[in-house]
């Protein structure tokens, strides 16, 4: 988890990157820019406030990790941030201005920061920040003009909405350093630029990850898996789900064996999970943690894997929770229909 309350801004460059294909010029600084007090605490609102997620990410390569620029102009700033901030931030700014090639991709205001005083799992780190500004907005500007008032419009930015960022700690440099990411308003194809084209960036491995992928796994074997291999009813799937739900809720940490024992209590279920998780290994190219801490956070997101919706011809949709005792089902032969039936204490 990160923290950046104590925080500063030690140093910082502002160019202003714009769209390759639209024709928009890359404007470079010739000179860092001067920070002055006031000022810094509204930006390090601006750059900081947004990054809550502990979602993580490494800087990655298919081949060699030096060839990924952002990487290596990050390791030049880290080694003499002194010297190298300004030279690097103008590389960084002419790698994203390559990469934004997608049309619907806005011109804007690059920030490169140096941060001292990051907390990041527990450490006291230095972090480089790189954040662009691309949507602007309309203010009133109100003042006395005689005995009366003048209006004036103004356009500006607005600190409480950054577009896009990355922070990169000076941490696990051997691994791609460890960068923590925002992008507020990317949609559809240019989505994909900030992280993929310009950071060329990878999920860390660590405990969101691992429990992200723990529920996708348990989801895919439950609802997908077990109605072709098996004989089962979507109230035996709510149920099996509820189970799993039930582990990620009463444990902090996780183990493959404890919740396959758990959750799926006959052994033809505990064979054919274990099958499943081989496959999904295989599937996504990745080694499943058979013990890790449950990031809350991943699980709060991925709860909604866990709710069954029962879809009854085009008359009923039933949300279902869990409690397989509390329902049955059956035929009613007379008038050749099938039927569920619920039990419950109250209702709401």
């Amino acid at each position: 988890m990160m923290t950046c309350e104590d925080a500063a801004i030690s140093k910082m460059v502002l160019h202003k990157v714009g769209n390759k294909t639209n024709n928009e010029p890359l404007g470079l600084s010739k000179a860092p820019f001067m920070l002055h007090p006031d000022i810094s605490g509204l930006l390090l609102k601006y750059f900081l406030t947004p990054f809550k997620s502990n979602m993580y990410y490494n800087f990655a390569h298919e081949s060699n990790l030096d060839l990924n620029k952002i990487f290596f102009y990050c390791r030049e700033i880290f080694n003499n941030p002194s010297d190298s901030l300004f030279e690097q931030s103008c590389n960084i700014a002419a790698h994203l201005y390559d990469t934004s090639i997608h049309p619907n991709i806005k011109s804007g205001e690059l920030y490169v920061t140096y941060l001292e005083n990051c907390y990041l799992d527990g450490e006291i780190l230095d972090a480089i920040g790189i954040f662009k500004s691309e949507s602007k907005e309309t203010y009133l500007k109100v003042y006395p003009q005689g005995e009366g008032f003048e209006i004036e419009s103004d356009s500006g930015i607005n600190i409480n909405k950054l577009d896009k960022g990355c922070i990169i700690f000076n941490k696990d440099s051997d691994k791609g350093y460890v960068v923590s990411v925002v992008d507020t308003i990317s949609r559809g194809n240019e989505a994909v630029f900030w992280i993929d084209d310009f950071l060329h960036l990878k999920q860390r491995k660590d405990s969101y990850f691992n429990t992200e992928h723990a529920i996708e796994m348990c989801r895919g074997f439950v609802n997908e898996y077990l109605p072709t291999e098996f004989e089962m009813s979507k109230a035996d799937q709510a149920e099996l789900l509820s189970k799993s739900a039930e582990y990620f809720k009463e444990h902090n940490n996780f183990n493959i064996d404890d919740f396959r024992n758990t959750a799926f209590e006959q052994p033809e279920l505990q064979n054919a999970f274990n099958n499943y998780k081989s496959n999904y290994e295989e599937e996504m190219d990745m080694e499943f943690e058979n013990n890790f801490k449950v990031d809350d956070e991943a699980f709060r997101k991925g709860q909604r894997c866990f709710k069954s919706i029962l879809k009854l011809d085009k008359n009923f949709t039933v949300y279902i929770h869990g409690k397989r005792e509390r329902m049955e089902s059956g035929t009613d032969k007379e008038r050749n229909l099938k039927y569920y039936k619920f039990f419950y204490e109250e209702e709401k």
